[in-house]
């Protein structure tokens, strides 16, 4: 089964059936633009080509935009060369993948290959991103595929063995070995995946940490280190977790410059061992860490050279002791805290961790989106739409230590495909979460089955705990503890009506109960029936013959010309004037017999409806603007009767709210509200059983959303 990715109504609801499904799980990865491998390979062994793919060609523009755009002096003279090309035997992996496979090349990816680096250090992640099988030799067409996450799904992306060469040198990333291709390869489908080589410069190790593992990352600064760090740091490193630390800029100036003892500021490095040792009769704790450059290393106590080594016991030597240039180096932790500023450590999700480790995560994944005028509410310094954004209910049941009130769990915000919209011009928004307790007057609602709270609850109640920052990295996550209870969590960005996809997860020590709060879906609608001719008053009859005519029935047009007089009378309604379309969409919302037309008893039900949509309209037009801004179309569907989720409200006003300033004129108020209802009760009239679902045959499909 493959997806390709798409957008639209349709392929969204065909693809949460799909992650239903288990579609997009490590063993069942999305295919990225719908290619592929297996069968791509089998068709270039059958016609005996190498593969050339279409999707990513060997040209300026799969290098960058700017920096590396096509008018760039730095592509210059820039190739593309297969493998077998380069050197004249190739190999795909040697002895296994080790971290002396990873060396940079001119592109500032450092943050990307410290994460590659980290990932040699356990062959099962390794091999959840790189298949097994691949090889210069057997089946060689060149083409190869690698396995990343991204945003909660497992992509498989399919690439070409093509890579740029500039003065015989691979550009990018390249081994020490010089016929080893695994890394350069794997840069080259990180880059496909975010539109080109120039989206990866710049970034954070925990970015790569993720998608090659999925997990979940806490940050550490380290001046202001916890007391048991080191502890925490050897039980990740037991666990399989990856671990990077960098050293914080000042300034520009600052750059890849290079400290008395040989570190590099602004530098992605990655930590690939913790160890204990004797030294002249103190424990002494070391910390390993590798320069993803291959060379520079540190020049301070127990690096290559010093004399500490010779302090230490011969076999315990043996085993740590690396006299090379190979960008990886011992230090003391002492030292480590004391020259670097950060950590970063990736926690791995229970699918990633071996059966025999019993530590796992409890965790929960939600995607989500901020849309101007329906989930962009902004951060809590803006009340008036704070409540607008998503909000997920957290219920922590089960304290960490028996005995102990407090429950410890992590809230990771991610904001989706940034890197590829750079070219664009877009970057990444500012964004962050606040988390509120669900006290007794919400609680009592949310046990009902979830209800997005309204701007009232977050008038009347502080927030318990929020992440640290709103800022603009990829992801703002935080370790929380709090009592055993309700919580709701409200991620935002910082301003309102700022648009962002998002992930976020929760990830918990011990069980924990997950939910998105969302409105149900419902209409309390007044009771309406055909009235008899005899039952409408003589007034309306009359008024009803000199619209009508002698037809005694409306057709769109005339109730075009109806609506479009009626409404030019009230100065205080801002329209466009209703169009043919939408009063086309009235009359065969309303028509019971298939003429097309409009009898009295129809015309007096949808003039009825007029009448107190109109009331709705003025009740919530709260500035007396004559449009609704988004806000107050809101309420006004919750007044008139409609609950409806977060998606469908945006669908709402993406189809009927004006683009630039996303306001309802009362045209579009009016054909929105007369839609919703009849097709409420269209559906009610059709699930007879009243189980809240009905089945539709094409025919019947197709006839109900043609003519709605």
């Amino acid at each position: 089964m493959e997806r390709v990715f798409a957008s639209g109504v349709a392929a969204r609801l065909r693809g949460q059936w799909d992650r239903d499904e288990g579609l997009g799980q490590n063993h069942k990865a999305l295919k990225f633009l719908g290619q592929d491998f297996e069968p791509l390979q089998a068709e270039c062994l059958r016609n005996h080509c190498l593969f050339q793919d279409e999707a990513f060609p060997p040209q300026a523009s799969s290098l960058g935009f700017k920096e590396l755009g096509p008018r760039s002096p730095k592509i210059q003279g820039v190739g593309w060369m297969r493998p077998t090309e380069i050197c004249s035997n190739p190999q795909f992996i040697v002895d296994g993948a080790t971290r002396t496979d990873v060396c940079q090349g001119a592109l500032g990816d450092c943050w990307l290959l410290a994460a590659i680096a980290s990932l040699t250090l356990n062959e099962d992640l390794l091999h959840r991103v790189v298949p097994h099988g691949q090889s210069f030799d057997r089946d060689y067409a060149g083409i190869f595929h690698f396995q990343i996450w991204q945003f909660g799904e497992w992509v498989d992306v399919v690439i070409d063995d093509r890579l740029p060469m500039k003065d015989g040198k691979l550009l990018f990333v390249h081994s020490a070995e010089g016929a080893e291709f695994w890394s350069a390869l794997l840069e080259k489908a990180y880059a496909k995946l975010n539109g080109c080589y120039e989206a990866l410069s710049g970034g954070s190790t925990s970015e790569g940490f993720e998608d090659f593992t999925g997990g979940v990352i806490e940050m550490y600064e380290l001046k202001k280190a916890p007391p048991d760090l080191y502890s925490i740091m050897g039980r990740a490193v037991e666990r399989g977790s990856l671990l990077g630390c960098s050293i914080d800029i000042t300034s520009m100036f600052d750059m890849e410059a290079v400290t008395f003892k040989k570190l590099v500021k602004g530098h992605a490095y990655s930590i690939t061992g913790v160890d204990e040792v004797m030294y002249k009769g103190n424990a002494t704790k070391l910390v390993r860490i590798r320069n993803p450059w291959g060379e520079m290393e540190w020049t301070g106590p127990w690096s290559d050279d010093s004399r500490e080594w010779g302090c230490v016991d011969q076999a315990v030597r043996a085993r740590l002791y690396n006299r090379s240039e190979d960008g990886e180096f011992w230090m003391s932790f002492s030292e480590f805290l004391r020259e670097f500023n950060r950590l970063e450590i990736c926690n791995l999700t229970a699918d990633a961790l071996q059966s025999a480790q019993v530590k796992k995560w409890s965790s929960a994944l939600y995607q989500g989106e901020w849309r101007r005028g329906s989930t962009a509410g902004g951060c809590r310094n803006y009340p008036a739409t704070f409540w607008i954004n998503p909000q997920f209910k957290v219920e922590l049941q089960h304290p960490d230590t028996e005995g102990q009130p407090d429950c410890s769990f992590v809230v990771a915000l991610m904001q989706k495909d940034r890197r590829r919209k750079r070219r664009e011009g877009k970057d990444m928004e500012t964004i962050g979460f606040a988390v509120y307790e669900a006290r007794a007057l919400a609680t009592l609602s949310l046990k009902r089955g979830g209800v997005h709270l309204k701007r009232d609850f977050f008038l009347k109640h502080g927030s318990r705990a929020r992440s640290e920052l709103f800022i603009n990295l990829r992801e703002v996550s935080s370790r929380l503890r709090l009592p055993a209870g309700e919580y709701i969590v409200v991620p935002s960005t910082f301003e309102p009506q700022k648009e962002a996809d998002f992930v976020m997860r929760v990830f918990s020590e011990k069980p924990a109960d997950y939910q998105e709060l969302d409105d149900d879906i419902t209409a309390e609608l007044p009771d309406e029936s055909l009235l008899d001719e005899s039952q409408i008053d003589d007034s309306f009859k009359n008024l009803f013959k000199q619209l009508a005519g002698e037809g005694m029935e409306i057709n769109t047009g005339k109730l075009l010309t109806i609506l479009n007089r009626v409404t030019s009378k009230h100065k205080d309604l801002k329209t466009k004037g209703f169009s043919k379309e939408s009063c086309r969409s009235m009359v065969n919302l309303m028509d019971t017999t298939g003429s097309g037309t409009l009898g009295l008893a129809e015309f007096h039900v949808l003039w009825e409806k007029i009448k107190r949509y109109l009331a709705v309209f003025r009740q919530f037009d709260l500035d007396k603007s004559g449009t609704m801004n988004s806000y107050e179309m809101r309420m006004a569907l919750q007044s008139a009767g409609f609950k409806l989720t977060n998606h469908l409200f945006q669908l709402i006003i993406l189809r009927y709210a004006e683009p630039e300033n996303l306001n309802v004129d009362f045209d579009s108020f009016l054909t929105c509200l007369i839609r919703l209802e009849t097709m409420f009760k269209t559906f009610k009239t059709m699930d007879t059983d009243t189980d809240g679902v009905v089945s539709f045959s094409f025919f019947q499909w197709i006839s109900l959303t043609m003519f709605a």
